[in-house]
């Protein structure tokens, strides 16, 4: 509905122009004079306002010069009795969308009133479609045939029905974004927005004004008016990453957004209504944050009305092979070159602890370093050796292998293998019980 304002001093004038146009289904309000109506403006949100220019106090031309400097979408439609082409020509150089003379049929004026709002609108989409066309991403993709990720997968399209929020959590790099990407593009609101903000990378003093938007004039730079990514995602979603990162007054603030689907600009007086969804991923446990007095508890509650848990990469190492290919086909340099068997053997081996991300790393930095058209493990990083593994559990495994062997060949005589490993034999003896091979040698 188009929310209309009408400004007038005279009174029987503003209450037959109200009446009139609330019967043409229009949502109508009034202010009797340019200082109730700027108090109003500053307030709540008006798509179209009728103005009238000879006022006592705040006139109509200066009036449309405040409204200017804090709103550039709203469309103004002067009304006169008093007309002169000058007057006209300075109202539209001051931005208004039609002059009108007095007396006025109200037919006339409704139709103006439905141009001024369609112009409005579209210079409001305009407005958003630059600003989510700044934010947008590369398409998503996830790749799976671990039978618990596959399971999670299922459940995402039933999730993605709902129009409740949804809290992502795993460890950093297990593809929280490629989940809520899932969600969005099997939603109802596949059409409409998808616009994630990592609240972990933008400073804390920025993150306010990112997020809620600011007035003109809010602080030190504000030289226009912004629309937050709330607004940005309106009829679409917006996907919070690490939300545990968000500061005790914008949890209060990003509470009141979800429950009431209004909120207020940074340094604006007027509510903003959105219709978006909220998407949020932690790699921490929200739940023990908030227990910890380190995230309100009613947001956690709040975002967690649905939950997904990705699993790492380390318990699904059936996707490792699949997803190598799947990097090296991502770059036409690499599309003739392979993973051996027995470097993904060490692939899989190795814990992940950076997850999916880690491994593109490694497969696209591997494949920059050799032009071998198979890669063997000697090309691999050492890290994948060493690295997360307790005295480097990978070598305790080939250790292990070399004393067994060993031991088999000289009969289980502990003397003679020790000799041969180059250890003393008591040494040996602590590694077989540490290994477990004492049946092993002796049966």
């Amino acid at each position: 509905m188009i929310r209309v304002l009408v400004v007038d001093d005279e009174k029987n004038f503003r209450k037959v122009i109200v009446q009139e146009l609330q019967r043409e289904g229009l949502s109508v309000e009034e202010a009797a004079g340019g200082k109730e109506a700027l108090e109003r403006l500053t307030r709540e949100e008006f798509d179209v306002v009728l103005l009238d220019l000879s006022m006592p106090g705040l006139g109509g031309m200066e009036l449309l010069r405040r409204i200017r400097e804090f709103d550039s979408l709203l469309e103004v439609i002067i009304l006169t009795a008093h007309g002169t082409i000058s007057t006209a020509v300075e109202a539209v150089k001051l931005g208004a969308y039609d002059f009108l003379s007095k007396p006025l049929r109200i037919e006339e004026l409704s139709v103006v009133i439905e141009k001024a709002y369609e112009k409005k609108e579209l210079l409001r989409q305009n407005w958003l479609l630059r600003a989510r066309i700044e934010r947008q991403a590369e398409p998503y993709r996830i790749i799976t045939r671990n039978p618990q990720f596959l399971s999670i997968l299922e459940s995402v399209k039933k999730i993605a029905r709902s129009n409740l929020p949804v809290l992502i959590s795993g460890e950093s790099g297990v593809g929280k974004e490629l989940i809520a990407r899932s969600i969005h593009g099997a939603s109802p609101r596949s059409s409409g927005p998808f616009i994630p903000i990592n609240c972990s990378a933008i400073p804390e003093n920025m993150l306010e004004s990112e997020l809620f938007g600011h007035e003109k004039g809010a602080f030190t730079g504000a030289h226009a008016r912004k629309p937050g990514l709330l607004e940005v995602a309106h009829q679409g979603i917006l996907f919070l990453d690490e939300v545990s990162e968000l500061i005790p007054n914008l949890q209060a603030k990003l509470l009141r957004a979800i429950e009431t689907g209004s909120f207020f600009k940074v340094g604006g007086t007027r509510e903003t209504t959105i219709d978006t969804r909220f998407l949020a991923a932690t790699n921490r446990n929200l739940e023990e944050e908030a227990a910890k007095g380190r995230f309100r508890m009613d947001l956690f509650f709040r975002l967690s009305a649905l939950t997904v848990a990705i699993p790492p990469l380390r318990e699904r190492q059936e996707d490792i092979a699949l997803l190598v290919d799947h990097f090296i086909q991502e770059n036409p340099e690499f599309q003739k070159r392979s993973f051996g068997t027995e470097s993904l053997k060490v692939l899989e081996r190795y814990p992940w602890p950076g997850n999916v991300r880690e491994l593109k790393n490694i497969v696209h930095r591997t494949l920059l370093l050799t032009d071998k058209e198979v890669v063997e493990p000697v090309d691999l990083p050492r890290s994948l050796f060493t690295d997360y593994r307790p005295a480097s559990r990978m070598l305790e495994e080939v250790e292990k292998e070399h004393i067994l062997r060993v031991l088999k060949e000289t009969g289980g005589r502990r003397g003679k293998a020790a000799e041969i490993l180059g250890m003393d034999p008591k040494t040996l003896y602590r590694k077989m019980l540490s290994y477990g091979l004492q049946d092993e040698s002796e049966g």
